[in-house]
């Protein structure tokens, strides 16, 4: 067992005790050690913008290696507990997406998110009992941090989204999970209700119409992120400062809202 791993393990699962958990979610180890600089008590990988990182889309296309690959590298530089988007654990076999988390684990994580979507919940209730079982063989304390689509994909009828979340969630936490994500959830009563009768700290998708974090701890939500939020706004002022600078050799934009070389350079040598 690895001792710094397990204790990391529990100080994850000591964030979601009580407050609120802000994750402003990385996707490389670049973004990762910046993100640790600014105060973050912990590091949150987002599926997507690592799969955009590796020029694959978002949607369990990503090959596991290169998310071997990602959690290796930022590990390697950040110092406080990592917990990985794996999607759907990238196969339909539960036993399978024991055999990646376990490899997940090893490369550094200490919690994973891991998705419904579209899928039978029985199917997710599967996985979790493989992830756990093969947490538990590392000695591993594995925050499972369990995602269920019905708000974002809108799975089910609206009038039926409340209790089906509530539902799911139940069976989520009998699986073994440590943690209930729902994403695409903004109404306070919604968001007040999941709170105080899902029976696993409660974490939301940072996203356009939500409540300030404050008034989020006070409703019950113990964590709220930022998913591929971050990314999605430097992706966009890439294109405008890339396209001016293609278009018209503007050098002038390249310089707007730039973090200096220098500091960039000494964070990244910095250990």
């Amino acid at each position: 067992m690895n001792t710094s791993r397990a204790s990391a393990a529990e100080q994850f699962h000591a964030l979601h005790a009580s407050g609120i958990l802000l994750l402003a979610n990385a996707w490389d180890a670049g973004s990762a050690r910046l993100i640790e600089s600014l105060g973050a008590k912990a590091i949150a990988t987002t599926s997507a913008a690592v799969a955009w990182s590796h020029g694959y889309a978002d949607g369990d296309r990503l090959p596991v290696k290169f998310l071997l690959e990602t959690v290796a590298a930022i590990t390697r530089v950040i110092r406080v507990p990592l917990s990985v988007d794996i999607e759907g654990g990238y196969s339909g076999d539960p036993t399978t997406v024991g055999e990646t988390v376990a490899a997940v684990i090893d490369a550094g994580a200490v919690g994973i998110n891991l998705e419904d979507g579209i899928a039978h919940p029985d199917l997710l209730c599967a996985k979790i009992e493989k992830v756990r079982q093969a947490a538990d063989r590392t000695g591993v304390n594995l925050f499972v941090n369990a995602r269920t689509d019905t708000y974002l994909r809108n799975t089910v009828p609206a009038e039926r989204r409340l209790e089906e979340t509530l539902a799911r969630a139940e069976r989520y936490r009998s699986a073994g999970a440590s943690g209930i994500f729902v994403p695409g959830v903004t109404d306070r009563a919604a968001i007040r209700e999941l709170a105080s009768k899902v029976r696993l700290p409660l974490n939301i998708l940072a996203r356009a119409g939500l409540p300030p974090a404050a008034e989020l701890a006070a409703l019950g939500v113990r964590r709220l992120s930022a998913g591929s939020g971050i990314a999605e706004v430097l992706y966009g002022k890439t294109a405008v400062v890339a396209s001016a600078f293609l278009q018209h050799g503007a050098s002038g934009p390249l310089a707007d809202g730039a973090m200096a070389y220098a500091q960039i350079n000494a964070l990244m040598g910095a250990r």
